[in-house]
């Protein structure tokens, strides 16, 4: 994301600022596509400011469906008396990703939702993600696991407990719940979304055999998780393209 240079806070300019928008809007239109969205819950956010503090997200209980990029809220994890506008955030959504911005500034924005496969793998005793194929290796090392389901988030105890349980790891699969994504970018954590979903789909169809999984050595999934690094470009050609799809029926959900 591009920032500004003469802004003390690391903020994009305006220019910036409208193509995180864009992108963020893009994201939400396109997990509709995909079938990841639930009713009108569950939240996407991408940090604005250097330290995390400023995000965008979306407002509560509006469809992903329908969001735009003028919907999304500029939020301050500072500032709780936005709880208390007309437009307040869902309670969940403020206490886990207004936590996880402020406490974790690198993570720059936070996927979350119920996807199908990725919420099958969590329901499960051992939600491991097995290294079976090379889509499943490519997140080998990378998930974090939480267990520790309390119900609907509505603290930010619970907050701080999930950002500590991501630890280093770029994806968290919680435990009777569903999945959050970070990345760097829109593009990069739309792309690790996509391809977990994929990889929990093909381990789950393989769990469904009742037959044996031929598991991946360690240092195989090691090496084929490493062999992924050189292909970080395709998220931002794989980004552009899908909203090209969007572009082609509607695009009102640039403005």
């Amino acid at each position: 994301m591009a920032r500004s240079e003469d802004n003390s806070m690391g903020e994009p300019g305006p220019e910036a600022l409208a193509a995180l928008r864009i992108d963020l809007a893009a994201a939400f239109r396109l997990a509709v596509k995909f079938d990841w969205h639930e009713s009108v819950g569950n939240h996407f956010s991408a940090a604005v400011s250097a330290d995390g503090k400023r995000f965008l997200m979306n407002p509560r209980w509006k469809h992903f469906g329908s969001i735009r990029a003028s919907d999304l809220l500029l939020l301050d994890a500072d500032d709780a008396s936005v709880m208390e506008g007309p437009q307040a955030p869902d309670p969940s959504a403020w206490c886990i990703h207004g936590t996880i911005h402020r406490e974790r500034p690198s993570v720059r924005v936070i996927l979350h939702c119920h996807p199908p496969y990725a919420t099958a793998l969590a329901c499960l005793k051992d939600p491991a993600m097995l290294p079976i194929d090379q889509n499943t290796a490519r997140f080998f090392g990378q998930v974090g696991i939480d267990t520790n389901f309390g119900g609907i988030a509505d603290e930010a105890e619970e907050g701080r407990r999930l950002a500590a349980a991501f630890g280093n790891h770029s994806v968290l699969l919680m435990g009777n719940h569903g999945v959050t994504v970070t990345g760097p970018t829109v593009a990069e954590a739309f792309e690790h979304l996509y391809f977990f979903e994929r990889a929990a789909k093909t381990l789950v169809l393989a769990y469904s055999t009742g037959k044996p999984l031929a598991v991946m050595a360690d240092d195989l999934a090691q090496k084929t998780a490493e062999d992924w690094l050189p292909y970080r470009g395709m998220a931002y050609e794989h980004f552009d393209y899908l909203k090209s799809t969007l572009d082609a029926e509607d695009r009102s959900w640039r403005l």
